[in-house]
This record gives structure tokens, C-alpha cells and sequence, in this order.
């Protein structure tokens, strides 16, 4: 049996692992009419039935092979523009009006994507053959607890959304990159760090300080991966203590990431309508700075940066991430490998 290579690795992980629920886009970038999406490794076709729930199949008409992203919305199928052959949500073509009855009428010839909304966020499942049922998705607290308010900020970004996970796995920078932050300027600009694991995960943290600067990262896989973050704010910050931010970054292409931050705070009554009305006036426009600076710096990274890094103590957080990923990737292809050759 063939073994798996670290360019096999290399290369799952640049279109993500398999088997987890990912972040494919905003609900807004959803409609009614069909539109491309690009993630994982596949171009999807994205639409929303008469009732508004979203579809997502692969960007495939099983006829020619024509984009579905380029035909006809009908509910709860497309479609396709270039022969009319309609290919319902499983994923099923259901009609070939140029041959009815042909053997394709009836296979399910398109792979379909099961999807999710949460949180402002189309969730899409991403499965090998071997796992065609997802997974139960569990997202933080700050996302499903109606304890906490919390803001989606978006963005795609020109690098590999490895760079992106690793920037958040790295609390260290803030004191440097970020050190004309309104909220980043404190704290040593040296520091010990320490793993303490957690149920889903583990959390990389500064010894000795807390509630100074960005002194910590929680790694988490609940069904999707996803991370998180805790910014301390003064009381000029408004009300609801320190800012918590949820992290969670697909692959796009091996050079492009769909970035996504959930910026959140624990806030009812009152407090709640005050900090969303200090977020929006003031507060936003100093947060998108503050990624504008990682976003410079990560599409600035040479190619293949990685293969060239001399790694210190700060960086044992995301050498575990990154081992992590490097063992659920291996295991995936070592299975998907066996059932070939069974």
C-alpha cells in the first residue's frame, strides 16, 4: 500500500482537513441567485430556496461538466444554463429535458455540501466518501449563549490561512506588531509561555501576566476548529470587561483565506445597547486597524517562509497546532489509502 508523504500532508493541509464543519462565508453573500464560492479545495455553487435556506454543491453540471454557478435557480434545484439538465440539493440529477429517461436522470452525480448558518456564518461541511454524515457542530459560548453580543468582521485576505491561524497562535506579536494598538501598548515585551490543555483542545499562555495585553490562544475542535482570544479593555472600552474574539479561517486557495473574527462581549440591558452603539462609532474602525496590520504582514511573507523558520519558546503554541493538524491529516489520507486498496 502506498504510504502517506509529507507532500501528501502538505497538500491536504493547504485545502483543509476533511470531516469538519468550516466557515465558507457571511449569510448576506447568500442569495437567491447562484454564485460561485471557492473553498477547500472545491468551487461550490451557493443559492437560497423560496423558503431562504442555503444550498452549496459542487460547481459541477455532471452532464459536461458546465458551472451550475452559471444556471437557474428552481427552490430546491439548479438548473444548469448550458443544457438544462436540473441537479436538485443532494446533489441528484432529477431531470435531463434534452433525453428524458436517460441513465443520468436519477444518480447523484454532484457533491453536495451540507450546510449550517450560525452567528451571521454559512457553516459547510466538508466529508470525505467514508464520512457522509457530519458531525455535531458545537461553536463557543460567545456564539451561542445569549449572554454575550457579539459583531462577524469578515474579510478574505491574500495568504495561506495557515499563516492566519499561526498569526493568532502567536499572542507574542501584539506586543510588537501591534504596539500603537489602542489596547495592545501593555505588557512585558518579554514573556514565558506555557500548554494547558482543555476538553476540546488546549490554550498557549503567558506566565505571570493576564489581563495585560493578548496573553493567550485557545485552540478548539468541536466539530470545527476554531480559536479564541482575549483582549483586556479599559473602562474608556465601554461596558462588559475584557473584548473576546472567536476565530475561525478556511482555505480559499493555497495563497487566499476567508477570515473570520467574532468580536464579543458579555453584555445585557443597557450595557448591551451602549457597547453596540460605542463599537459602531467608535471602536470598529480601530479593530479593522489592528487586522490590517496582520493582514499586511502575512500577504508580505515570502513563499515557502516555513520552510526556513528558526522557532524559539514562544513559538511552542503553534508547533502544537500545528502537529495536531499534521496527525489529523495523516490519518485521514492513511484511511481514505486503506479503503482504495481494500
Amino acid at each position: 500500500m502506498t504510504q502517506v508523504s509529507d507532500s501528501m500532508i502538505d497538500e491536504r493541509l493547504e485545502k483543509g482537513v476533511r470531516n469538519i464543519w468550516y466557515g465558507i462565508c457571511p449569510s448576506t453573500f447568500i442569495t437567491e441567485k447562484p454564485s460561485k464560492l471557492v473553498r477547500c479545495g472545491y468551487n461550490m455553487v451557493v443559492w437560497r430556496d423560496q423558503k431562504g435556506a442555503a444550498h452549496a454543491l459542487e460547481d459541477f453540471c455532471p452532464h459536461r461538466g458546465a458551472p451550475l454557478s452559471l444556471g437557474i435557480n428552481m427552490g430546491d434545484r439548479i438548473a444548469c444554463g448550458y443544457h438544462g439538465v436540473q441537479v436538485d440539493a443532494t446533489g441528484v440529477a432529477v431531470s435531463v429535458p434534452g433525453s428524458p429517461g436517460c441513465k443520468l436522470e436519477g444518480m447523484a452525480a454532484t457533491k453536495a455540501f451540507p450546510l449550517k448558518e450560525h452567528a451571521g456564518m454559512v457553516f459547510a461541511y466538508i466529508g470525505d466518501a467514508q464520512h457522509a454524515t457530519p458531525p455535531e457542530m458545537k461553536l463557543p459560548e460567545e456564539l451561542t449563549s445569549p449572554e454575550y453580543s457579539y459583531f462577524l468582521c469578515y474579510a478574505e485576505w491574500a495568504g495561506s490561512y495557515r499563516y492566519v491561524m499561526d498569526n493568532v497562535m502567536d499572542p507574542m506579536h501584539g506586543s510588537y506588531l501591534h504596539k500603537q494598538s489602542h489596547s495592545m501598548s501593555f505588557g512585558e515585551a518579554q514573556a514565558d509561555f506555557q500548554i494547558r490543555d482543555t476538553e476540546h483542545g488546549f490554550v498557549f499562555e503567558k506566565k505571570g501576566q493576564k489581563n495585560v495585553n493578548f496573553d493567550w490562544t485557545e485552540w478548539g475542535e468541536t466539530g470545527t476548529h476554531w480559536m479564541r482570544l482575549e483582549i483586556p479593555y479599559p473602562k474608556t472600552g465601554g461596558p462588559g470587561g475584557n473584548f473576546i474574539i472567536v476565530g475561525s479561517y478556511t482555505p480559499i486557495t493555497p495563497s487566499m483565506a476567508a477570515v473570520s473574527h467574532w468580536r464579543c462581549r458579555k453584555v445585557d440591558g443597557w450595557q448591551r445597547d451602549a457597547w453596540r452603539f460605542l463599537y459602531k462609532n467608535r471602536l470598529e474602525q480601530r479593530h479593522w486597524h489592528v487586522l490590517e496590520q496582520d493582514r499586511v504582514m502575512i500577504e508580505a511573507f515570502n513563499e515557502g517562509a516555513r520552510d526556513r523558520e528558526i522557532l524559539y519558546q514562544h513559538d511552542i503554541g503553534l508547533v502544537r497546532m500545528r502537529r495536531r493538524l499534521k496527525q489529523i491529516a495523516q490519518a485521514q489520507l492513511a484511511a481514505e489509502l486503506e479503503n482504495k486498496a481494500a
